[in-house]
């Protein structure tokens, strides 16, 4: 059954207090990777990509998450790679089989999706019942939602929560575009905004935490298994760490009691700190819908020529 969220009223100088103590002494911010794929890129092989992103979170001692299409283990290069991954200790948890948005599907296929992919991650030693949405879509309907929350649960799963949403996809595909037509352009540019775009977002989001619960949450960081941050992941946690943020084993992370919370929305989904802040009907004038788009970054781009 699901359950609104609600919180007791903050007083103005509470708020102020929290986001000052927030502010000084930084955050927790956990890495997680969605989109396991292997497609090669103009600079290097999907290979290439995955061994660069690897070895930055092993040389810099963390433990992610990542969050697995199934069917990408149709490719032998895919299991092998998965497995390097598995013996390193990182989280794997199951983000459906074909990658299908839940709101463009039925509960029943949706579901079969899901078991289809613990199928094959099962074999896996560090494969936990986490599930993380497509698009972080939950469901159009309040029937959608439910049914899912309740399949979710009696099967054993924990939902894989973001809490800091961002667009390094679309900044990746511009990336990827501007290297198709020049494979020696200039990337400090995109290196530049994306540190800009992650760094915005996270002070977005932990306000938002702040304001709501009164608190800053253990964040989980949605990222990409792509080009952008086999290229600049280094210099991502580099920055969190330069600002005071502690990067966290993804395990920590999921702790957190917000992980078990349920949004009372609809259409569900964003952000689980978004979606507390819709739940409440006071923060309205701080949410845009969607949370996260290229739409918000296009304009910026283009004026900046990337």
């Amino acid at each position: 059954m699901s359950r609104r969220f609600t919180h007791p009223t903050l007083s103005l100088a509470m708020l102020v207090i929290f986001l000052v103590s927030s502010s000084a002494c930084g955050a927790d911010v956990a890495i997680t990777m969605d989109d396991f794929r292997f497609v090669d890129s103009p600079l290097m092989t999907g290979k290439e990509q995955d061994e660069k992103i690897l070895r930055c979170l092993e040389d810099n001692k963390i433990q992610a998450a990542l969050f697995v299409i199934g069917s990408v283990l149709e490719q032998p290069l895919a299991r092998e790679r998965l497995a390097l991954w598995d013996r390193d200790g990182y989280i794997i948890g199951n983000h459906t089989y074909n990658h299908e948005a839940y709101e463009q599907t039925s509960f029943e296929a949706f579901s079969r999706s899901i078991l289809q992919t613990q199928s094959v991650l099962a074999r896996y030693g560090n494969f936990q019942k986490l599930f993380r949405f497509p698009a972080l879509q939950e469901g159009e309907t309040r029937e959608k939602r439910d049914q899912m929350r309740a399949f979710l649960k009696a099967q054993g799963y924990r939902q894989g929560y973001v809490t800091i949403d961002a667009s390094d996809w679309y900044i990746d595909g511009r990336l990827v575009d501007r290297l198709k037509k020049d494979s020696k352009a200039d990337l400090k540019g995109y290196r530049d905004y994306y540190l800009k775009h992650i760094w915005d977002r996270a002070q977005y989001y932990d306000g938002l935490s702040n304001k709501v619960l009164g608190r800053s949450v253990k964040h989980t960081l949605l990222i990409h298994h792509n080009q952008l941050n086999a290229l600049f992941l280094n210099d991502l946690i580099v920055m969190f760490r330069s600002k005071g943020w502690r990067v966290i084993p993804a395990r920590e992370a999921f702790q957190d009691p917000v992980f078990q919370m349920e949004p009372d929305i609809v259409p569900a989904g964003q952000s689980i700190l978004w979606a507390l802040a819709k739940a409440t009907g006071r923060f309205d004038s701080m949410l845009r819908d969607p949370g996260e788009d290229g739409v918000y970054e296009k304009p910026m781009m283009d004026k900046l020529g990337l």
